[in-house]
């Protein structure tokens, strides 16, 4: 059978139209009104967000305040109100070196004879908070200050030598003492003392911190209780200089907050936020902006797993109890738009996606066609030159 080409390349065109129009174009993702339609009906429940919708909404100056809160960072009353140590109290695991002197030269009852003087260095305080000495026997010490306890000691060895001097000095040991670890300048365990009895004096100890001061983060750990403050509002605010316990967990951490950057962007990827807050404005920014051959301004959607006290108060609700699926909407065709990105708060673990502008899609299709029809013309040639 013989096949006219000339009259198979048009047919063919259609043939490829069919095609492109039953297989659809290569694309970044869903267009804008695909997203849309996904939205869950505002009368839905819970369930709504377990069968894959989501709540669509267009971000204005309500959407922003609701979805405003911060992270849940800073101390507790118990870590703010904690006094500081006092310097000199002593501590079980400190070590305490005593020099007695007696008013006696011929029979001392510590030292040799003749000697008016006697150390006893290197005393260790047990873990029950306990010394020995001779002739004095076992001292309590852990809760003391080293002037307390010189007392007891004067008092105990009175009734054995004239008018015994007691000397005291403390060396604080690993019974006061806090642990630094993560991203410090130096990692170990340091014992209180009289300049690092705060959390920045102990920071300084150790050297500071070994990441971007903008994005660490400083972790306490005490009695089973956590609290955690950006290392820039602990300096900037005396009130979170907290004093230090003996058994405290000191961790310096990078910010590992992130979001996901797709569509039509000057880049798509996992980016980092690197600062306390971040906008979608500053967001955008951070992987180049919107692709001006591509993006739909008016299509910017962040898309995000929000707590059911906040998916409430963003859709007027009080019914939702788990949490929801929102796809927040932002338009940057407009002055207001752009106000409303640069006040909207990115969050942990959001995604924001561009769409393609409307006509992305008919220059490709364009394309494809052009290119099919390319081809069926270049077939019926052959086909004539050989006839």
């Amino acid at each position: 059978m013989t096949v006219n080409l000339r009259v198979a390349a048009p047919m063919t065109g259609l043939l490829f139209c069919s095609l492109i129009a039953a297989c659809g174009l290569p694309r970044s993702g869903p267009d804008k009104g695909e997203i849309l339609m996904s939205s869950a009906s505002d009368s839905a429940s819970d369930s709504a967000s377990d069968a894959g919708a989501a709540h669509v909404v267009p971000v204005d100056e309500a959407v922003i305040r609701a979805t405003a809160a911060p992270p849940g960072f800073g101390f507790s009353a118990a870590f703010r109100d904690a006094p500081l140590l006092a310097s000199d109290v002593i501590a079980p695991g400190d070590v305490l070196s005593i020099v007695v002197y007696e008013n006696v030269r011929d029979d001392p009852l510590l030292g040799a004879t003749g000697q008016r003087q006697s150390q006893l260095a290197d005393l260790q305080v047990d873990g029950e908070g306990y010394i020995v000495l001779p002739y004095a026997g076992r001292i309590p010490a852990a809760g003391h200050s080293p002037e307390a306890l010189r007392r007891d000691i004067t008092d105990r060895l009175a009734g054995q030598t004239p008018d015994p001097q007691v000397l005291i000095r403390r060396t604080p040991g690993d019974g006061a003492t806090v642990t630094i670890t993560g991203s410090a300048g130096t990692q170990g365990v340091f014992p209180i003392e009289r300049p690092t009895r705060s959390l920045t004096a102990m920071l300084a100890r150790a050297g500071g911190v070994a990441v971007d001061p903008a994005s660490a983060i400083i972790r306490v750990t005490r009695s089973g209780q956590t609290g955690m403050v950006w290392l820039s509002d602990l300096y900037a605010d005396p009130g979170l200089d907290i004093a230090l316990r003996p058994g405290d967990t000191i961790v310096v951490e990078q910010d590992s907050r992130a979001f996901v950057a797709l569509g039509a962007t000057g880049a798509q990827s996992r980016v980092p936020f690197e600062t306390q807050s971040l906008s979608a404005v500053e967001a955008l920014a951070r992987v180049g902006g919107l692709s001006s051959g591509l993006a739909d301004p008016t299509g910017v959607f962040v898309f995000r797993d929000e707590s059911a006290a906040t998916a409430n108060a963003v859709l007027g609700r009080s019914d939702l109890t788990r949490p929801q699926r929102m796809i927040y909407v932002l338009n940057l065709t407009e002055a207001s738009g752009i106000f409303r990105a640069r006040d909207f708060q990115i969050r942990d673990g959001d995604t924001v996606y561009v769409t393609e502008a409307p006509y992305v899609q008919w220059q490709k299709t364009l394309s494809a066609l052009v290119g099919a029809t390319g081809a069926a013309s270049s077939l019926a040639n052959v086909g004539g030159g050989s006839g």
